[in-house]
């Protein structure tokens, strides 16, 4: 168990409190990560139907898995054996039977069909297929969206879970070490991640790492001009730029970081660009404080840009903490101009400055923590444009 029982009833007392907020008496909450964060499941199974329970009446949650996962639940959460409800291996590929048809079976047999239900509609891995089974299933229950209920509930973090998100910092500096280092001319993209990889599950000596929500991200060349890319087995080039952004992962808490590299003579134009950049970063980061909100960040961020006519549409973060693929985002704050979104102590997010111009581009971010007088940055690493020449 991760987390002290005294720590997950306070989650639970939370989610409740909302629930309550928006009428809702049942809560399925589908989101591995939300999974984590109210029973302490964790296990590669969130490619098929489970989810965490919430009745606002009753004293823990229920954990819903398969069969086949059922030794996970008991071994990873603090729940109460009776309370991890497991379902038969006749349920999996079986359409139209479906997991979700045991699920409504459940509530039904607890006469929670009535109920005001909130589901996650926009969840990762909560299919069409499990709304409809709920909804054919349950016709007199009143289902709506829970509105990523228990996602804000995860946005202002515990003291240990900081202490996670730093260990995983520390992991995404010896991560992004080796990329600096591997990164050359003629080497193949997909041996440096290979590296890459290998440093971050290694971790350090107090503690090792784990698998990342996301896959270490590396556009180079013109790729540096599109986001999201994956190493591929071409060879770095001489004259290229390349983007590297990675996270270590600890108890599956993310700390990411990206950081730009250019193999070769220095080019004025990047180095200028990267600069300005890294100043519109910190200026963002100059007005994080408890009170300020997500749009005053941002709006900070677009000042300097603006001042140097670049532009930029996409948001320049959002919040982090616990991982699981596809997204180690959390679907809540956005550092975006019109998100008011109000800082508090221990909220935390990555905060991204990516510049693309139509065949380049160059990236540095930064993991932070809202703290009780300003802020602090998980990594400390320099965030110029990495010259290797």
């Amino acid at each position: 168990m991760l987390f002290s029982k005294a720590e997950y009833k306070q989650r639970l007392d939370k989610v409740k409190k909302m629930m309550q907020e928006k009428s809702i008496d049942l809560l399925i909450s589908h989101d591995a990560n939300n999974m984590n964060y109210l029973t302490g499941y964790d296990a590669w199974s969130f490619y098929y139907a489970q989810c965490a329970i919430v009745h606002i009446d009753v004293e823990e949650p229920l954990c819903f898995v398969r069969a086949q996962d059922a030794g996970g639940a008991y071994i990873k959460t603090y729940l109460k054996n009776e309370s991890v409800l497991v379902y038969d291996e006749n349920y999996i590929h079986k359409w139209p039977k479906h997991p979700y048809d045991y699920l409504v079976e459940i509530i039904k047999e607890k006469n929670w069909d009535k109920l005001s239900i909130g589901v996650e509609m926009d969840a990762h891995y909560f299919t069409a297929f499990c709304y409809e089974k709920l909804k054919q299933g349950l016709p007199n229950a009143k289902i709506k969206d829970s509105d990523r209920l228990v996602n804000w509930a995860r946005l202002v973090k515990s003291d240990t879970e900081i202490s996670f998100m730093k260990s995983a910092a520390k992991i995404s500096e010896l991560g992004m070490k080796t990329a600096m280092e591997v990164i050359k001319p003629g080497v193949r993209q997909c041996d440096a991640v290979g590296e890459i990889q290998k440093t971050l599950f290694y971790g350090t000596e107090e503690f090792g790492g784990e698998y990342s929500s996301i896959a270490t991200l590396l556009p180079t060349g013109k790729g540096t001009s599109a986001s999201h890319l994956t190493a591929t087995q071409d060879k770095f080039v001489e004259g290229d730029a390349t983007i590297v952004e990675l996270s270590g992962v600890y108890k599956r808490y993310h700390a990411p970081m990206a950081r730009t590299v250019l193999l070769g003579k220095p080019n004025q134009l990047k180095i200028d660009t990267m600069n300005k950049t890294i100043e519109a970063l910190n200026a963002g980061i100059s007005v994080i404080k408890p009170g300020n909100t997500a749009d005053d960040v941002a709006q900070e961020f677009w000042k300097v840009l603006d001042k140097y006519g670049i532009e930029k549409k996409s948001r320049t973060g959002y919040s982090i903490g616990i991982g699981y693929p596809p997204d180690w985002g959390e679907h809540t704050l956005n550092i975006y101009k019109g998100d008011m979104t109000i800082l508090e102590p221990n909220v935390c997010f990555h905060m991204i400055a990516v510049m693309q111009f139509g065949d380049w581009g160059v990236e540095a971010s930064e993991s932070i923590r809202v703290t009780e007088n300003g802020s602090e940055l998980f990594c400390n690493f320099p965030k110029e444009l990495h010259i290797k020449s």
